[in-house]
């Protein structure tokens, strides 16, 4: 790679390590069981209000089994409020474009899509939601499915850290602190910033333009830099436009692309700190942010180097490429900054693009497969990257404790039967809709007529739809025609799987561990904080995803790679 490329990288990088921590510190205090939190004469006025507005004692802790039914309960009307906002926004104000209600289909793949932090997007944003949509229903749900994530880490890290405990917090409280004190804050002043770079934020429809040949030209605005701002920093990635973070109403300037690739980034990397401080031993945290980053880091410096290496094929017809491969990606950035975009987008559950992954390499679009393969833990999205990843932990001791023939422990808590029997569950759900899912559209032509290539390229558009949505992450092969009703039916189904059916066995092990006395550290008992444990926890990751993924992909982007 050139010195800029490892420039933005390092960037990236030394914003994240002087970062990181010290958010991660503020997060351990909003969601800790100890007293006044940093802001409380801020925001504890307002928190009253809400808690007696909805008639919620703060003081009322719950069991793990109702912490899941109150977030299920809140999905759920999430989802029918935000179906019916999109159905009736024909009717409805805030439309300068007079857009009709949003097709039945499109409305609830879309609603799943965004109550479950995946923001995938079968719709063109601009050309289909009104700004009354985007606001009150996308926007929102930006915030709140991300609140939710970061509340069901914190239910997980209280079971693992309480003693004999019934209960692992209140979802109530954790969804207010949550979005009071850390999204909206953050969101503001990143907003703010945004705009100062050129993201648009204003009321009006498409401004009519001349441009310089003589033609008549529609500009699209709207206000685009408060739901940039929350759908980065949140991981949820759905763009105010169709182009995403690729369009320069989105992502003006080079500048505004590296605080946009911190804005993924950093709470799930600071989540791995305030880990540390909530189980009241920080070197568990710098164990977690240590695989976290070697991961990230890895996938990142692979992606950028697949971009700027170009396309064998055209080096063999003497195109230039110093510039690295440029198709599908905007010159403002270059292919090593779409490159890290592409493996920070899918290392979290976040899915904004700067550049069209369908014109990715075929192993730079591989790279960003096995990245949401690996289960987006590296650092995955606000809360469930975290929460994957302590459940590969439990995974790896597990599989530590058969070698050595010793009770396996995580801090200082056994794992038994009942905690490896939710794992398994956990690890199965989103490969099982992935292959599925995957494996029926490879062979219906309903299905197949969507594609935008045949043969290898054909089935890695496929697969990663259905790793995208399995993983709540929201990208796309942009090949791929997902607005046909089985795309949206199944994606869909699959966006509810890999949320709810992963979230659910979470807070079951947070409530089977809370009950659990810890036992004294032996001679016998494994460290989980050195880096031989982080080595083996690495390990555990790849080999899982290798396993259960690795036949396809040597069908998809492995194949389209060697035919070079």
């Amino acid at each position: 790679m050139s010195g800029p490329a490892w420039l933005q990288f390092a960037a990236l990088v030394a914003l994240l390590l002087l970062t990181a921590p010290l958010l991660g510190r503020y997060l351990a205090a909003v969601y800790g069981d100890g007293g006044r939190a940093p802001g409380d004469r801020v925001f504890a006025p307002v928190e009253r209000a809400v808690y007696r507005l909805c008639r919620v004692d703060p003081a009322r802790e719950q069991r793990w089994s109702g912490y899941a039914l109150s977030l299920l309960a809140f999905s759920l009307v999430s989802f029918l409020l935000l179906y019916a906002l999109l159905r009736l926004q024909g009717v409805l104000p805030l439309n300068p474009l007079g857009l009709p209600g949003v097709a039945p289909n499109v409305a609830f793949n879309a609603a799943v899509s965004f109550v479950t932090n995946t923001n995938w997007q079968s719709y063109g944003g601009e050309y289909t939601m009104s700004h009354l949509s985007q606001m009150a229903g996308l926007t929102v749900q930006n915030f709140v499915s991300a609140a939710a994530g970061t509340a069901v880490m914190a239910a997980l890290v209280r079971g693992l850290a309480r003693r004999r405990a019934a209960t692992v917090g209140n979802l109530w409280v954790d969804l207010t602190r949550g979005t009071l004190r850390v999204l909206l804050p953050m969101s503001f002043v990143l907003a703010v910033v945004l705009a100062g770079q050129g993201v648009v934020q204003n009321f009006t429809g498409h401004t009519a333009a001349a441009t310089l040949e003589g033609a008549r030209q529609f500009i699209p605005g709207g206000p685009a830099a408060g739901q940039v701002a929350i759908k980065q920093l949140g991981t949820n990635g759905g763009g105010f436009f169709d182009m995403n973070s690729a369009h320069p109403f989105e992502n003006a300037t080079p500048l505004s692309n590296l605080v946009e690739n911190w804005a993924i980034l950093i709470i799930p990397f600071a989540l791995a700190f305030a880990y540390g401080h909530l189980a009241g031993d920080r070197r568990q945290g710098r164990a977690v942010f240590a695989v976290m980053a070697l991961v990230w880091a890895g996938m990142s410096v692979a992606a950028m180097a697949l971009e700027t290496a170009g396309n064998p094929r055209l080096d063999a017809l003497g195109v230039d490429q110093a510039a690295g491969y440029l198709e599908g990606k905007e010159t403002r950035f270059g292919a090593a900054a779409s490159g890290l975009w592409a493996a920070s987008t899918t290392g979290t559950s976040n899915g904004s693009v700067n550049a069209m992954h369908d014109s990715l390499t075929p192993m730079g679009g591989g790279t960003a497969l096995i990245h949401m393969m690996l289960g987006e833990v590296s650092p995955g999205g606000a809360g469930v990257g975290l929460n994957g990843l302590l459940v590969m932990a439990i995974l790896a001791v597990f599989v530590a404790g058969l070698m050595v023939g010793r009770t396996p422990e995580y801090l200082g808590k056994k794992i038994q039967a009942a905690e490896m029997k939710l794992v398994v569950l956990y690890l199965l759900a989103m490969p099982a809709v992935l292959l599925g899912f995957a494996a029926a559209s490879s062979v219906l032509d309903t299905a197949l007529a969507s594609r935008s290539a045949e043969g290898p390229h054909g089935l890695t558009e496929i697969l990663y739809a259905y790793a995208s949505a399995a993983n709540n992450n929201g990208s796309a092969f942009a090949g791929l025609d997902s607005t046909t009703y089985w795309y949206t039916t199944t994606l869909g189904l699959a966006m509810l799987v890999g949320r709810f059916l992963l979230i659910i066995p979470v807070l079951a092990i947070a409530g089977s561990m809370a009950r659990k006395q810890p036992a004294p550290a032996t001679a016998g008992t494994l460290p989980t904080h050195t880096p031989l444990f982080a080595g083996l926890l690495v390990g555990v990751v790849v080999i899982v995803a290798g396993l259960t993924f690795l036949p396809a992909l040597a069908l998809g982007p492995v194949v389209e790679h060697l035919s070079l």
